[in-house]
C-alpha cells in the first residue's frame, strides 16, 4: 500500500509539472515586441570574478575587448589566485581592462563577495564619476564566458524601459561538439532559455543567471544594504537570489533570445554532479526568500517564483519514482510467476513512456531551431537521451541536501580544462 501511494504521488507530481511546462512552452512561442527611442550611449561594465582562471581568461578578455561597442570596460576581479590569472589581465588591453586583486584572508569568500568588491572598486577608483547609474549597465561574465559580438546591440534596447533592472541573455556551450555530455548540457541551457525564461517574460518572473546577466547599476544600488554591503548575497546561487530581490524591489527582469554567452561544458560526470549539487544547495538556501516574495511580489510572478523555489523538494520527491516503479514491477513479475501467466499489460510500457518522454518532442523541436545542422529527427532522438540525463539532478539533489544538512557551505568551484 505504501509503495502504491508513493508511486501515485510521484505520478501526480510529474503530471502537474508537465501541465506547467506545457503552459510555459505555449507562452514562450509568443512574439516579444519592443521599441527603440533616441538616447545617449550607455556605459557597459563587464565584471569577471576569477579564481585560478589562467586556462580560459585570455580568450574571454579577447572577445570582450573586440566588441564593436564604443563605451565599455572590463574589470577582472582576481580572488587571490595561485596561477597566472592576474598576469593575463595585466597583459590585456590597458584601455579596456582593469584589474582588482583581492588578498587573503578577505578573498575566496564566494562569487557574491568578489562581485560586491568589484562594484565598490568601480566607485572608489572614480571609473563611474559623472555617470548616471541608470545609464550604466553591469554585466557579469564567467571567466570562461565568450560573448556574442553583437551582444551589446542586442541587449541595449531592453534598457530603454526605465523599469528594466536586469536582462539575461542565452547560455550555450562552446565545446558542445566534444561528446554527448557536453551536447546535453548545451541542450539543457537552450531549453531553459528558449522555453522557461522566454515564457517568464510575460509572467514577470525572469531569473538572472550566473553568466551573461546584464544589470542596471541603479537597480543594483537599490539592493545595497544599510551597512554598505553590496547587492550580491553570499548564497551559493547568488544570481537566483539577485533576480528575485530585483523583482521584489519593483524592477522588471527581461530575457534576450537574440544573443548568448558561450561557456565551457563539463566533460566529466563526477565534476558535473559536484557543480549541480552546488546549484541545488543554493536553491535550498533560497527558501529564505519566500517571505520576501509573499510580502513584496505581485501575485502572478510570486506564484511562479514560489513554484520555482520549490523545485528542489519536487526533484527529491520525483527521484523516488524510479524506485517505486521498480518495486511495483518486481511485485508484478512475482505475481505473474505465482499466477502462471503474465500480469503486465501494454500500459506498463506506454504509461511510463508517455509520462517520461512526451516533452522530448517539444524539446527536440526547440533545440533543432538553434542547431539547424542537427536536424529535427536527430534532435528528438537526442531529447530522449536528454530526459534520462535529467536523472543526474536526482544524484546532485541528494548530495546537495547532504552537504546542507552536514553544514558544508564551501564553494564547489567548477574545474576548467
Amino acid at each position: 500500500m505504501n509503495t502504491e501511494l508513493l508511486l501515485w504521488s510521484s505520478i501526480a507530481i510529474i503530471v502537474l509539472a508537465g501541465c506547467y511546462n506545457v503552459s510555459l512552452f505555449l507562452l514562450s512561442r509568443r512574439r516579444f515586441r519592443r521599441g527603440r527611442a533616441p538616447r545617449e550611449p550607455r556605459l557597459y561594465v563587464f565584471l569577471l570574478a576569477c579564481l585560478n582562471e589562467e586556462k580560459v581568461l585570455a580568450e574571454s578578455l579577447a572577445r570582450i575587448t573586440s566588441l564593436p561597442a564604443g563605451n565599455f570596460l572590463a574589470l577582472v576581479i582576481d580572488d587571490a589566485s595561485d596561477d597566472r590569472t592576474a598576469e593575463i589581465a595585466r597583459a590585456a588591453d590597458p584601455e579596456r581592462v582593469r584589474l582588482l586583486q583581492r588578498k587573503l584572508p578577505n578573498a575566496r569568500k564566494g562569487k557574491g563577495a568578489a562581485l560586491n568588491a568589484g562594484i565598490r572598486y568601480l566607485r572608489e577608483a572614480g571609473l563611474l564619476d559623472g555617470r548616471d547609474p541608470h545609464d550604466v549597465i553591469v554585466c557579469v561574465v564567467d571567466a570562461d564566458g565568450r560573448l556574442d559580438a553583437h551582444v551589446v546591440q542586442a541587449v541595449d534596447p531592453y534598457f530603454d524601459n526605465p523599469r528594466t533592472g536586469g536582462t539575461q541573455i542565452g547560455v550555450r556551450m562552446y565545446n558542445r561538439d566534444q561528446g554527448l555530455l557536453a551536447r546535453l548540457q548545451d541542450m539543457e541551457f537552450v531549453i531553459y532559455g528558449d522555453i522557461f525564461q522566454s515564457a517568464r517574460r510575460y509572467i514577470g518572473s525572469v531569473g538572472m543567471g550566473g553568466n551573461g546577466q546584464f544589470m542596471r547599476l541603479a537597480a543594483l544600488e537599490s539592493l545595497m544594504g544599510e551597512d554598505g554591503s553590496g547587492p550580491w548575497s553570499d548564497s551559493l546561487t547568488e544570481d537566483l537570489d539577485l533576480g528575485v530581490r530585483l523583482i521584489a524591489r519593483g524592477w522588471t527582469n527581461q530575457h534576450c533570445t537574440s544573443a548568448a554567452v558561450s561557456q565551457q561544458a563539463v566533460l566529466d560526470v563526477k565534476r558535473l554532479v559536484r557543480q549541480r549539487s552546488r546549484w541545488f544547495q543554493g536553491h535550498l538556501q533560497s527558501a529564505n526568500l519566500v517571505p520576501l516574495i509573499v510580502r513584496e511580489v505581485p501575485v502572478r510572478p510570486a506564484v511562479d517564483l514560489l513554484y520555482h523555489l520549490s523545485s528542489p523538494v519536487l526533484i527529491l520527491l520525483t527521484s523516488l519514482l524510479p524506485v517505486s516503479f521498480l518495486i511495483a514491477v518486481g511485485g508484478t513479475v512475482a505475481g505473474s510467476i505465482e499466477a502462471g501467466h503474465p500480469l503486465i499489460t501494454p500500459m506498463w510500457l506506454i504509461g511510463p513512456y508517455v509520462l517520461s518522454f512526451t516533452a522530448a518532442y517539444a524539446y527536440g523541436w526547440v533545440y533543432s531551431r538553434r542547431e539547424q545542422g542537427l536536424g529535427l529527427l536527430r534532435a528528438i532522438a537526442l531529447s530522449h537521451v536528454f530526459v534520462i540525463y535529467g536523472y543526474i539532478w536526482f544524484v546532485a539533489g541528494w548530495y546537495g541536501l547532504w552537504r546542507m544538512v552536514t553544514g558544508q557551505r564551501g564553494w564547489l568551484k567548477t574545474a576548467r580544462t
